[in-house]
């Protein structure tokens, strides 16, 4: 029991602070609501949600689906800072910083801790502009803008290799991460769809600690990581007001591959997820001011996973466009 209580906490310890996809945002709005990403006619973005996950289960390292154990309790909230500026016409910069806290009760142990998460920074160049959100006349209207990007992950989170009693009480995951992202999104109204892929590659770091107690120092690293995304969305417009309701779906594969420790393959990493989210966005008729609601969902079967927990995640959020 004890073994099958470490590894669910692990587990949950591993899905901390997965970022959102961002999304590309076209010239004139488009794009799914969840991006932080600075519309063109805008010089910044201020962004404020609330994630309340709760955990259902998860699957083992073969793929197939288990289920927590029975009056087991497992949620996380967060609560998601961010920012973006525009720095040149077609160079923006932004910051994420989510505060985390995890309420559990696991096999008769119950635990409430709270903390900071892992930031995320991000620099992004506006490569191709979306010229057309209304009518393609010819080839050329229908090239999707299309958004580069290089984000850092910063551990400022609290560890499994800080001074904590158990997996239950972390809220990052130690490492600092490079990711490569490329965004396409396209908007033919009252139509939108985009597409996003990011790599990214972990920083090997040395280890003294794990859940408080001293060990030998040992090198650890995290494999590299894979994410890709879709959405097709569709906005309503209320009447000669000009409001706006954008309903959007989305899928998203994300995989991590094996770490290593000391240089020998660590075949208890890596992990694969599979979800989908709907998601609606209302946003006045200036577009200054949006608010949305999220649900995304884990496919709780087998073969939709790897080492990782299934998931229920909804998510609320308020934002603020600078012109």
């Amino acid at each position: 029991m004890r073994c099958c209580m470490r590894t669910a906490a692990l587990l949950a310890a591993a899905a901390l602070l997965m970022p959102h996809t961002s999304w590309a945002g076209s010239c004139c709005g488009g794009g799914s609501p969840t991006s932080l990403i600075v519309p063109k006619f805008a010089r910044a973005i201020a962004d404020v949600s609330f994630d309340a996950e709760v955990y259902d289960g998860f699957w083992n390292q073969d793929g197939k689906h288990t289920a927590d154990p029975p009056r087991s309790d497992l949620k996380q909230y967060r609560l998601n800072l961010g920012y973006a500026h525009r720095l040149a016409q077609n160079w923006q910069a932004g910051i994420s910083l989510p505060y985390v806290w995890n309420e559990n009760r696991y096999s008769g142990m119950s635990s409430s801790t709270s903390g900071l998460g892992d930031t995320t920074l991000s620099l992004w160049y506006e490569a191709l502009d979306d010229e057309s959100s209304w009518k393609v006349r010819d080839l050329s209207d229908l090239a999707p803008a299309v958004t580069l990007g290089i984000s850092l992950l910063v551990p400022t989170g609290i560890s499994p290799y800080d001074d904590v009693n158990s997996s239950f009480d972390v809220t990052g995951r130690g490492f600092y991460r490079l990711d490569g992202n490329l965004l396409i999104d396209k908007t033919i109204q009252p139509w939108n769809a985009s597409l996003a892929f990011t790599y990214g590659t972990h920083f090997e770091r040395s280890i003294n600690r794990e859940y408080g107690a001293y060990t030998e120092p040992y090198h650890k690293d995290l494999g590299d990581r894979l994410s890709a995304s879709a959405s097709v969305g569709y906005r309503y417009v209320f009447g000669t007001g000009g409001d706006t309701l954008t309903t959007t779906v989305s899928y998203a594969y994300l995989q991590e591959d094996w770490g290593s420790i000391n240089g020998v393959t660590d075949t208890t990493t890596g992990m694969e997820k599979q979800s989908a989210t709907l998601s609606f966005n209302y946003a006045n008729l200036d577009r200054d001011w949006s608010l949305r609601l999220a649900w995304n969902h884990a496919i709780s079967e087998d073969g939709w996973g790897k080492n990782f927990p299934t998931t229920d995640i909804i998510t609320t959020g308020v934002r603020y466009v600078f012109r």
